[in-house]
């Protein structure tokens, strides 16, 4: 008996220090097989709750089989409403009343108790005139501001093309020379500006006559006062940002590898205007659905007005919100698809790259997941309509005292933290092809267990990278003025020129960070899933993302097969 005794400790001692390398250290199938380290022989139940306590979350990867359809409930409303509005719009097409805006060629025929149309052609003359003035030809100044105008924009948005590439470029090869280069600029812009403008106001008679000095300098000293606290709150947060470079850095990589994500999300967005046009005239025709009929005016007098049939304004709200999902449908589809391309490269091996892997995720955005894609675009477009109806009362004045700013608040947290959960939702949709309550549910488990601060990365890397394009977009601009300047003789309008061409140029660099931004998200996700694991499917995400700040409902003995192997 003693030797047995012996030689079962001797045997498990050996399982213990000769673990499987192959083994992921914190996976959570291998913890019921491990031995607690210090056992206590007064709770008997130990060995039952190991039996009766599964492994509750189970391996998470890329799913390259076959998805089955989810959330199909949604999937057919979406459809239902957009072939709704497609019917509706096309019979309101073939009822239109061409006589719509002809009621003043009417008239009361008490004989039919009706309205005729008369047979004189003053409509006529005046649709004649009315045409012959709107082609006169505008002033020679206003010309020539609308050809420069469309020259500098034509060339924005070709030079945007060569912009965007280069900025991958520098922010693969070189993000903290990019990142450090232009922090200053953050500081050096709003300076130079807020000075250009005193100095401008200044000078100019009439800016100076209608904003006294006094106000002049408030207004000086305040911006002032912004750009420190802004000063601040980068050396403040220093640190961050020195991890935010390495981020930035390897997401850009991922991009890089994917250059055809660039290429493929355009034309969705290009996809989704041609789906609007023939919507807008649908909405078009739908307004002149109706009839001429008499109304009673000044005792016993008729006069024909226009009356719409009552359908239409239910095809406007049809038509608005079927509108307002397919806008976001194709938002969380361009996550989707973003989700599901660079996952394939992150979970493929170094010497091999995944081929086709935006066709697939195409495929499975539009194929097995759409219902979850509507799904989610549902809710986006929801909290977009809410934001946008408290924003309108906000600028409206409609609210006003604590109370009502106290639920602003509240319920801009509460939309903020929808959108935040949801874009991690259907990151995990694309790796996994789950439905969406369950990647909702899987996705903060996943987060909760391992990790990690995901405000981190969702706050800190967007606005680093939204801070270098504006002040690219801002250099761009003052380089456009005084070219403007020299070559035209626009003016006070050569100012105007150049403010839409730095909007132009910042949108274009806008949705660049916005799909740069979705792989970060990307990446950090799927960190997490190695981690879960126990993996390592690049090594060189691993060294950046390995340095996050833990979040605050970390447990360790979560882990606590590192502490025992």
């Amino acid at each position: 008996m003693g030797s047995s005794s012996s030689g079962a400790e001797e045997t498990k001692s050996s399982s213990l220090t000769d673990s499987s390398p192959t083994q992921p250290l914190l996976s959570k199938p291998f913890l019921p097989s491990l031995p607690s380290p210090d056992p206590d022989p007064s709770h008997p139940n130990n060995s039952e709750e190991d039996d009766s306590n599964p492994n509750p979350y189970p391996h998470i990867f890329y799913n390259h089989d076959p998805r089955p359809f989810q959330d199909l409930s949604f999937l057919l409303l979406f459809l239902l409403l957009l072939l709704s509005t497609f019917a509706f719009g096309i019979f309101s097409i073939a009822h239109h009343n061409p006589y719509s805006s002809k009621s003043s060629s009417f008239s009361y025929n008490s004989t039919i108790s009706s309205c005729v149309l008369n047979s004189s052609s003053s409509s006529i003359s005046f649709t004649i005139s009315s045409f012959s003035f709107s082609s006169s030809s505008p002033p020679s100044s206003s010309s020539s501001f609308v050809k420069d105008l469309i020259w500098t924009l034509v060339i924005t948005a070709i030079l945007s093309v060569p912009f965007v590439f280069f900025l991958l470029w520098s922010l693969r090869h070189y993000t903290k020379q990019i990142v450090y280069a232009s922090l200053p600029f953050f500081i050096i812009v709003p300076i130079f500006f807020n000075v250009f403008w005193f100095v401008a106001c200044t000078v100019s008679t009439g800016c100076r006559d209608s904003f006294a000095l006094p106000y002049r300098i408030l207004v000086l000293v305040f911006v002032f006062l912004v750009i420190g606290i802004l000063a601040w709150i980068i050396t403040a947060n220093w640190h961050r940002i020195e991890l935010t470079v390495s981020i930035v850095g390897v997401s850009a990589e991922a991009l890089a590898r994917n250059l055809g994500l660039l290429g493929v999300l355009p034309c969705l967005c290009v996809g989704l205007l041609v789906y609007f046009v023939p919507i807008v005239v649908f909405l078009v025709f739908a307004r002149l659905n109706g009839r001429i009929v008499p109304k009673l005016s000044g005792g016993s007098e008729y006069h024909c007005v226009w009356k719409q049939d009552g359908w239409v304004p239910a095809y406007y709200a049809l038509a608005i919100i079927t509108m307002i999902w397919s806008a976001a449908v194709i938002v969380e589809a361009q996550v989707y698809v973003i989700a599901g391309t660079v996952a394939q490269w992150y979970f493929s091996k170094e010497d091999s790259r995944p081929r086709r892997s935006i066709r697939s995720s195409l495929r499975n955005a539009f194929g097995p997941s759409f219902g979850t894609v509507c799904f989610s675009g549902l809710i986006i477009g929801a909290v977009r309509v809410v934001r946008a109806a408290v924003d309108s009362a906000k600028r409206e004045g409609a609210s006003s005292g604590i109370v009502n700013l106290i639920l602003r608040c509240c319920v801009g947290v509460f939309l903020s933290a929808i959108d935040f959960v949801n874009k991690f939702t259907i990151i995990f949709v694309a790796i996994t092809g789950e439905g969406y309550c369950s990647s909702a549910k899987m996705t903060y488990e996943l987060l909760r267990r391992n990790l990690l601060s995901a405000v981190f990365v969702e706050t800190v890397s967007t606005r680093i990278l939204v801070g270098i394009i504006f002040v690219l977009s801002a250099i761009y601009a003052v380089v456009v003025y005084l070219i403007l300047n020299a070559v035209s003789a626009l003016g006070i309008e050569a100012y105007i020129v150049a403010l839409l061409a730095w909007l132009l140029l910042i949108a274009i660099l806008g949705y660049f960070v916005h799909v740069l931004d979705n792989v970060i998200d990307t990446v950090y996700v799927c960190y997490a899933i190695d981690r879960d694991k126990g993996e390592v499917c690049k090594q060189e995400v691993h060294e950046v993302y390995v340095n996050l700040p833990i979040s605050r409902n970390y447990r360790p003995h979560a882990h606590r097969t590192q502490s025992i192997v």
